[in-house]
């Protein structure tokens, strides 16, 4: 296949999926974005966190929210818990790295405040750990998966499936899910 023949492929794929995903249930996307206004605009935060690429959008989507989305407003309160390095190194050396996210949740959610995972697999250990104790402890959970949706997914109050094996295309979907959750979240607090 030439290099203009895989472009071509790729780009239908995404296109493909973002599609199946526009056709599905909306319900999810619109419920987490209340969820997390919600949790913001009782005085909480939003906690995100994923591994790998899940891990930087986990950043991203912690940015937007701190800064701006596409609005001037006031910042709002989240926190990615894979951007502290000592903190996640002690964590996996002291306990395990199923437990970098669960112990981080134990110090710094409270009820009210919103854990939004974000897996391709949904079957992330550290990140299923991570819904059960948020969940355990009052705050809304979200879960945004691939695949299935996996335990992640069942582990979640609010689950959000791209239905994909493919992890890069699962996170292209993510990418722009996640910039909706965004938009729908800072048109809560724009006047």
């Amino acid at each position: 296949m030439h290099d203009t023949e895989r472009l071509d492929a790729v780009l239908g794929e995404t296109i493909a999926l973002h599609q199946r995903v526009r056709q599905g249930e909306a319900q999810p996307i619109v419920a987490a974005a209340a969820a997390i206004a919600a949790a913001l605009r009782s005085g909480g935060k939003l906690l995100v966190f994923g591994n790998g690429g899940s891990a930087a959008d986990a950043q991203h989507v912690a940015a937007e929210l701190i800064g701006r989305f596409q609005h001037e407003r006031a910042a709002l309160a989240a926190i990615a818990l894979t951007t502290d390095t000592s903190v996640l190194t002690s964590l996996a050396n002291d306990y395990a790295f199923e437990r970098v996210f669960v112990r981080q949740i134990e110090a710094l959610g409270k009820p009210g405040d919103a854990a939004l995972a974000i897996s391709t697999s949904g079957g992330s250990a550290n990140v299923v750990a991570a819904l059960a104790v948020a969940r355990h402890l009052g705050l809304r959970t979200i879960a945004l998966t691939g695949r299935d949706g996996g335990e992640a997914g069942r582990a979640a109050e609010i689950h959000i499936n791209v239905p994909s094996p493919s992890t890069a295309r699962v996170q292209e979907v993510h990418r722009t899910l996640l910039h909706v959750i965004c938009e729908l979240v800072e048109n809560a607090f724009v006047a």
